[in-house]
């Protein structure tokens, strides 16, 4: 790797794991700090400006959630979640947050690093202008790529970088069926078929803000947006 490293800060009181994710990481010339509670997390995060997260759910100070919306206040950073309550409650909740994906405890290394990797990339194409990029409109839904603006008949609408990026690719190909590998791979940027549940959870997170008709079920394909 040339140039400045990546710095990414770990936000995780588990000793162990928060030296596993470190060494990890710095093996793949990553720049890393550590926090070890959720106020000392802020306050780090602050400090750097990193260029990603990765936060334990379950912290002493300020749990995983309150640090995520913190950090995202005043300038959004990827966010990699690590929990050990995988329902489906608290995986949304954390999107809700701002956190653009989650690992379930236990996780391997090499996923780990493939899931930053991938995040980075997302980041650094979220941040280059898309001059060819066209709005789009599906229903009452507007979507404006180079603002990342969304408004439906009441409004304007938040959605996560992440959220953004799925609805978008979706309805740029309306109609079409796109299987959650597929997804995996465009939006997310992930070329190992492993996280099918995050796609779940990120359309359920649409769905709640969209309402429940915006995204369509495939049975046993994937998902569609209908014009």
């Amino acid at each position: 790797m040339t140039g400045v490293a990546r710095t990414i800060v770990v936000i995780e009181d588990e000793a162990t794991i928060a030296e596993a994710v470190a060494a990890r990481l710095r093996s793949e010339d990553y720049a890393v700090e550590i926090a070890v509670d959720g106020p000392s997390g802020v306050q780090l995060v602050e400090r750097l400006r990193p260029d990603l997260v990765v936060l334990d759910l379950m912290l002493p100070g300020l749990d995983g959630l309150e640090v995520c919306r913190r950090i995202q206040t005043n300038k959004w950073v990827p966010v990699l979640m690590l929990t050990a309550r995988d329902t489906e409650e608290d995986i949304e909740a954390g999107l809700a947050a701002g956190a653009d994906d989650y690992l379930s405890k236990p996780f391997s290394a090499r996923e780990l690093a493939a899931r930053v990797a991938a995040l980075l990339r997302r980041s650094d194409r979220a941040a280059m202008s898309r001059p060819d990029a066209l709005q789009l409109r599906i229903g009452d839904l507007t979507l404006e790529p180079q603002s990342r603006r969304v408004e439906n008949s009441s409004g304007l609408v938040h959605l996560t970088p992440t959220e953004f990026d799925l609805v978008y690719y979706l309805a740029s190909r309306p109609t079409q069926v796109a299987s959650r590998d597929e997804l995996l791979l465009q939006v997310w940027g992930y070329e190992i078929a492993s996280g099918g549940r995050t796609v779940d959870s990120h359309v359920r997170s649409i769905r709640r803000k969209l309402g429940a008709s915006t995204i369509r079920t495939v049975h046993g394909i994937g998902y569609a947006v209908d014009q």
